[in-house]
């Protein structure tokens, strides 16, 4: 009997989320994107003509319960390997059974592998001529970005549909046809649910059906019916019947997390960087990884529009070094705010840019004799330093002269912009750059 048999999860003895797990596409919830009516996924699905594909997305928004859909519509053979506990050898017997099903039978095999980020190169290149002579149409399911942990032969022989968590409106849904439904579910017995507490299963879970599911499962369980013979499921049972969400920071939504929190201090939002802030910290990110994020963009998107920001950036590493968590959070959560609130220039950005792009085309001159070193017995012998004029020595300790590479003569840099403190420095350099000796 195969794993995705809806007989085996409909038992009696199976958890409320089995159980609940929909059979077909009218009973699925959520990812309109994907399996709304006329979407291309949907059509594929219902005219039995899926082709190899990777389905990526968090726990608990419908990967597996959609690959049990299409197990129980296909005409194809379905086979479900897991990559953690399927070798070579396993893939090679699928194989076999595969081309034996289209030699005598005339039927394609549809694979699921489930956790498919977890197969090695010589386990994906395996299968490869399967898929590419189409004995084998492939499923992957995955809660990592495939683009950045799957091997790319397999990624570019797979169509990907990325599955997004579900809203809190989808989960209160799923629990509610849970409480009514029959066949499966709790709708023999007598349950009053508060309103508040299916919002709060819901919100806690954060998509995740699995999650809510087993949450309502544990709390129906365990609540004695009163009086009356109902089961009153309120917040304080809700409570206590979901634990504290705990964000799975795997590889891929380190670097989404760590993205969200830079753009959203470029983009001086300081709400959504200490939000991103907290879930990374909440995830068990190392500190100094966001600090050393901070530091970069202190430089990188205020420069000299604010130079004090890259001071408390610099303080907020010293100050996690010296102090340690949880007490940086308040200096850090200080730079963070300091680079959002600060006006913002990237000229700092520009000019480092274009300097080493001329760097990097070489052809490198002499450099100019008035700025040659003189710390050394003779140099004035052999002319070095010769020409020099000591901008102290001028009013306004300035003097114009060339400072610039052979050849670079006129090249502009930086460029400051009028933001912060940088509107000054644009108008000094102008007032210099107009200045005649």
């Amino acid at each position: 009997m195969d794993l995705f048999d809806m007989a085996a999860a409909a038992s009696v003895s199976s958890p409320l989320a089995d159980r609940m797990r929909p059979r077909s596409l009218d009973e699925f919830i959520g990812q309109e994107h994907l399996v709304g009516r006329g979407r291309l996924l949907r059509r594929a699905i219902e005219a039995d003509r899926l082709t190899s594909s990777i389905f990526y997305g968090p726990p608990g928004c419908g990967k597996t319960t959609l690959a049990s859909i299409i197990a129980g519509q296909t005409s194809s053979q379905f086979v479900q390997l897991n990559a953690v506990t399927s070798g070579v050898a396993d893939v090679r017997e699928v194989i076999r059974s595969a081309e034996e099903q289209r030699r005598y039978a005339g039927k394609s095999t549809l694979l699921l592998l489930d956790e498919c980020h977890r197969w090695s190169k010589a386990q994906s290149d395996s299968i490869l001529p399967a898929i590419e002579r189409g004995i084998i149409r492939f499923i992957g399911s995955t809660t990592e970005n495939p683009m950045v942990s799957m091997t790319p032969a397999i990624v570019s022989r797979c169509r990907v549909f990325r599955f997004e968590p579900l809203g809190e409106e989808d989960v209160i849904r799923a629990m509610q046809h849970a409480m009514h439904d029959r066949e499966r579910g709790f709708g023999e017995m007598r349950i009053a649910a508060e309103p508040r507490a299916l919002e709060h299963i819901a919100h806690t879970a954060g998509g995740d059906v699995r999650a809510a599911l087993n949450a309502l499962e544990l709390a129906v369980l365990t609540t004695p019916a009163s009086e009356d013979g109902v089961i009153h499921l309120t917040l304080e049972v809700a409570e206590e019947s979901i634990q504290k969400p705990m964000v799975q920071c795997d590889e891929s939504l380190y670097y989404d997390m760590l993205s969200a929190f830079c753009k959203s201090m470029r983009g001086s939002d300081s709400d959504a960087a200490l939000a991103w802030f907290a879930r990374l910290i909440y995830a068990g990110v190392d500190p100094h990884l966001i600090v050393r994020r901070i530091m970069v963009h202190a430089s990188e998107d205020v420069g000299m529009a604010n130079p004090q920001a890259m001071q408390l950036a610099a303080a907020a590493g010293t100050i996690l070094d010296t102090v340690g968590m949880p007490e940086a959070r308040l200096s850090i959560a200080q730079a963070v705010i300091a680079v959002c609130e600060s006006p913002k220039s990237d000229a700092v950005t520009v000019a480092v840019g274009r300097a080493f792009a001329d760097a990097e085309k070489g052809g490198f001159g002499a450099v100019p004799v008035a700025l040659r070193d003189t710390h050394y017995a003779g140099a004035a012998r052999i002319g070095s330093g010769e020409g020099y004029l000591y901008p102290h020595d001028f009013p306004g300790h300035w003097v114009r002269q060339n400072y610039m590479p052979e050849g670079l003569q006129g090249h502009v840099y930086y460029e400051p912009t009028d933001m912060g403190m940088e509107a000054g420095i644009r108008e000094r350099k102008a007032k210099r750059d107009g200045k005649e000796q």
